[in-house]
């Protein structure tokens, strides 16, 4: 397989793990710290088998590892950037129309909210 096509291939896989806005929430809730199940649970209001199904997701793409403390298991992100990453993708959702000033407004409450952790 020529070079460009495996690494197009890879890259595309790898964005996609970011499909599901839960997952980048994750992302987002581990920027500054690591954090349990049950952390995330709390967090993200979902089952605690939705948030394992989301963490085995990422995991299996070796975006999130896992440490052990007696029962807990508490997960960080293996390349912590990649939370900065995602918060300059916000760039891309601006417009300069009037109709997105709702979204606007959401973007910025989301990056002081993100950059305060």
């Amino acid at each position: 397989m020529p070079h460009r096509a495996l690494v197009t291939k890879e890259l595309a896989v790898f964005v996609g793990v970011f499909a599901h806005p839960l997952r980048i929430r994750i992302v987002e809730e581990l920027r500054a710290e690591e954090r349990d199940v049950n952390a995330l649970q709390a967090a993200l209001g979902i089952s605690h088998s939705g948030v394992s199904q989301h963490l085995m997701v990422l995991r299996s793409h070796r975006l999130v590892s896992e440490r052990r403390e007696g029962r807990r298991v508490f997960y960080r992100l293996r390349q912590p950037d990649i939370a900065a990453w995602l918060m300059d993708a916000t760039r891309f959702l601006e417009h300069e129309s009037a109709e997105a000033a709702e979204l606007r407004k959401a973007i910025d409450e989301t990056r002081k909210a993100w950059a305060a952790k």
